[in-house]
């Protein structure tokens, strides 16, 4: 009966009674009711449902009678009506149904090792194993639509907007400034090897000292990092220069980019312009420079009330140059019970806190295991400056800020999730701005970028390099939306001299800075316009776009938190004559 199909399963509609359709597609399901053999045939448009009878086609029938579920098979019959009472709601095919006048079976297949199913409880590595059979599940499917409509969107926004699309090479040199670099050895230059870009960072600008004025790319990236759910190896950015700006225009530019996308994508109206927060700010009232704005329950510092307390772990700490900060967690008194606490404890330990203590509201005021340590007036104090209510909880620490930022920070996110403070709907987008240009590296002794060594620092900053470079502002800037960093740029330095001094903060020799980056350096010196740029994980904001729970539920193929293709069986030992050509000898030990 041949391939050619007239519809796709799924796409089928009362409209089409009365007319003779051929499908191709999956068998989701079989059922036999003696004469009748109902079967549900599945494409990546949806479900519809085949009735088979000898009546209807003998030889059809006979064929019906053979099918197992995933069998791919080809159809053909009219579309009727189902009979009044068998509709079915939950599918937007379930008015009718089509009677199969001819069948053929174009291949069988093995019983899945899972079921074929919208929800799924199999394991994630059974399920990245036969990704092929995952990614025919309907949520899978769902996802990489949307994946594929914002591509189009994008494209169609930056297109309108100027931009020109350039591709920029995936074979580069190592810069190992930030994460690891993948390596690739050179056959036809013994010793030698290319990296994987990690962003097109320096092409990019190159492009914008070329004269091309507004870039941008959809391109793969790669880093060798430890991975976590919202991390993987290679990952696609979309990546944007744009040449003659500034900061505003660059946020203005992409803030309409966002906007786009989550109408046309999820159908979502943002209101612009986007909030913004300084760097400094965030991490002051959030603990972290990704805050989820979606509830309340700020970082209040504590400080001053146990500066030279009786509760010696916070006034030493505070005497130390620490601080003292806590969370008011409201009607969360009677579920914090001894065994959460520990479990905070632990929680808040693992991002280098020593400890985590309680406050609780009763009915005779604020009690604490802390509590003997401190004053009847003590404890009023602390609770009049967290405006603590009965039956709320008080979660405080104590430690040098950073460790406070961190701990705290994160701890909020986890209380405020599982206290169900978050509306699954809601979406909050901020601006970061403001960052510090560097940061200090205590196991190298010297400064490093905080986001990279081209990023430009506001110019009523410049004296500083000279004087205090870690108070140093970088016009810097991160988009957040919902407590997930999904973009992240700068300015960039566009002044050979300006660029040299950031060099020299960094601690890099005239001749280091020749030899990593000696052709951007130079191309500094032939006319480069003022420029900046951005780039946003697209693997996120699909997350974003979708809700879906992991990155690894809007990529294709990705890989396991261990970086390992379980599909494919990548990375895998090679032939020895392979490294032999590459000039490359295993060394384990």
């Amino acid at each position: 009966m041949g391939l050619t199909r007239t519809h796709y399963c799924g796409a089928v509609r009362a409209s089409d009674a009365g007319r003779t359709v051929r499908l191709v597609g999956w068998v989701q399901r079989r059922r036999d009711h003696g004469g009748l053999i109902f079967v549900d045939l599945r494409d990546r448009e949806g479900i519809v449902q085949v009735v088979f009878g000898p009546e209807i086609g003998l030889a059809a029938h006979e064929v019906a009678r053979r099918l197992r579920g995933e069998f791919v098979i080809a159809v053909a019959g009219e579309v009727v009506h189902r009979p009044a009472g068998s509709e079915n709601a939950a599918l937007p095919t379930g008015q009718v149904e089509v009677r199969g006048s001819a069948a053929e079976i174009l291949n069988e297949a093995r019983t899945p090792v899972f079921p074929i199913e919208e929800d799924s409880s199999v394991a994630e590595d059974l399920r990245l194993t036969y990704r092929y059979l995952d990614l025919r599940r309907p949520p899978l499917q769902r996802n990489l639509r949307v994946r594929h409509r914002a591509y189009q969107v994008v494209r169609r926004y930056l297109d309108a907007q100027g931009f020109i699309e350039v591709e920029t090479p995936v074979l580069t040199k190592s810069t190992p400034e930030g994460a690891r670099d993948y390596l690739v050895p050179s056959r036809v230059n013994p010793g030698t090897f290319f990296a994987l870009p990690q962003s097109p960072q320096i092409f990019k600008q190159l492009l914008m000292v070329a004269g091309y004025d507004r870039y941008y790319q959809i391109v793969k990236c790669f880093r060798d990092e430890d991975l976590r759910a919202d991390r993987q190896p290679e990952f696609t950015q979309i990546d944007v220069e744009m040449a003659f700006v500034d900061r505003e225009d660059v946020l203005a530019a992409m803030e309409g980019l966002v906007v786009e996308l989550f109408r046309e994508v999820k159908g979502v109206t943002l209101a612009t312009p986007f909030r913004r927060l300084r760097y400094a700010d965030a991490l002051a009232r959030f603990g972290l420079d990704k805050p989820d704005l979606r509830f309340g329950m700020e970082l209040t510092d504590a400080t001053d009330l146990f500066r030279g307390s009786g509760f010696k772990p916070f006034a030493e700490a505070v005497a130390a140059g620490g601080q003292v900060k806590g969370i008011r967690v409201q009607g969360f008194a009677e579920p914090l019970t001894r065994k959460v606490m520990d479990e905070l404890t632990e929680f808040v330990k693992a991002f280098g806190a020593k400890g985590l203590t309680s406050f609780k509201m009763g009915a005779d005021g604020l009690t604490s295991p802390a509590g003997k340590f401190l004053t009847p007036d003590g404890l009023m104090a602390i609770a009049e400056w967290f405006g603590v209510e009965r039956g709320d909880a008080l979660l405080l620490l104590a430690d040098a800020p950073a460790v406070v930022a961190e701990a705290l920070g994160r701890l909020r996110v986890k209380v405020g999730h599982e206290r169900g403070l978050v509306e699954g709907d809601r979406l909050e987008v901020c601006w970061i701005t403001d960052f510090p240009l560097l940061e200090w590296n205590p196991e190298e002794r010297r400064y490093q970028a905080m986001h990279h060594p081209f990023t430009a620092p506001l110019e009523e900053d410049l004296p500083l390099f000279d004087s205090a470079p870690e108070k140093i502002r970088a016009k810097a800037y991160d988009l957040v939306i919902n407590g997930q960093e999904v973009a992240g740029g700068s300015i960039r330095i566009h002044r050979r001299e300006i660029q040299q001094k950031m060099f020299d903060a960094l601690g890099f020799s005239p001749e280091q800075a020749r030899e990593r980056f000696g052709f951007l350096l130079e191309a500094l010196e032939f006319g480069t316009p003022p420029h900046g740029g951005i780039a946003f994980g697209f693997d996120r904001l699909i997350m974003l776009l979708t809700g879906a729970a992991s990155i690894r539920d809007v990529i294709a193929f990705p890989k396991t938190q261990r970086a390992v293709d379980l599909m494919a069986g990548a990375p895998a030992p090679v032939d020895p004559q392979q490294l032999k050509e590459l000039h490359l000898k295993p060394d384990l030990d």
